[in-house]
């Protein structure tokens, strides 16, 4: 998770066309999918412009960051430099807004204190670019199975036992022939 970073509105954003900028930087970032878990080189470097769209705050921007995480198939580590997009829509209490077009978990109403939390919109943009199998390499040739020996490193001295058996249970169907 993201500690939370907050940003203030100010009163002049509060006119419809106002636009203001923001930017800073995060640290203690870590994210966990599935059985992968990436820690954040600090800082997540972000920038934002909030846009005032009459009725609703529009939140755009990016966000940057490295991360380190296991590769799936050899388990030493694997960086990758992330670069997402933020994007979020905050609804102005009080005031209408244009809303037919957005699904009711697309926007949020934006808080009595005027403060917006980025770190949840952070961190989706950088989910969005995580990879789903992160490797150390495109050719990482893993583990071997039987001895646990890395690939990369070398080829393993292990005996690996034959057995009846086949490895690939479709190895059955090699010998297989087909009637015309």
């Amino acid at each position: 998770m993201l500690p939370s970073i907050f940003i203030h509105i100010p009163k002049d954003l509060f006119e419809p066309a106002a636009t203001r900028s923001f930017e800073g930087a995060a640290h203690g970032f870590e994210l966990r999918l599935g059985a992968d878990e990436y820690t954040f080189e600090p800082p997540v470097t972000w920038s934002v412009e909030v846009t005032n769209t009459g009725g609703a705050l529009l939140v755009t921007g990016s966000a940057a960051a490295c991360c380190c995480c296991a590769c799936a198939r050899c388990l030493e580590s694997a960086e990758y430099e992330l670069e997402g997009q933020i994007e979020g829509y905050f609804l102005i209490p009080g005031e209408e807004a244009e809303v037919d077009d957005l699904e009711a978990d697309e926007f949020d109403a934006l808080p009595a204190d005027h403060r917006i939390d980025l770190a949840p919109l952070i961190q989706a943009a950088l989910v969005l670019e995580v990879p789903r199998v992160p490797l150390c390499t495109d050719d990482c040739a893993g583990l071997c199975p039987v001895c646990g020996q890395n690939l990369n490193e070398g080829v393993c001295t292990c005996v690996q036992e034959e057995s009846d058996a086949p490895v690939n249970p479709f190895a059955v169907l090699k010998d297989l022939t087909f009637d015309d």
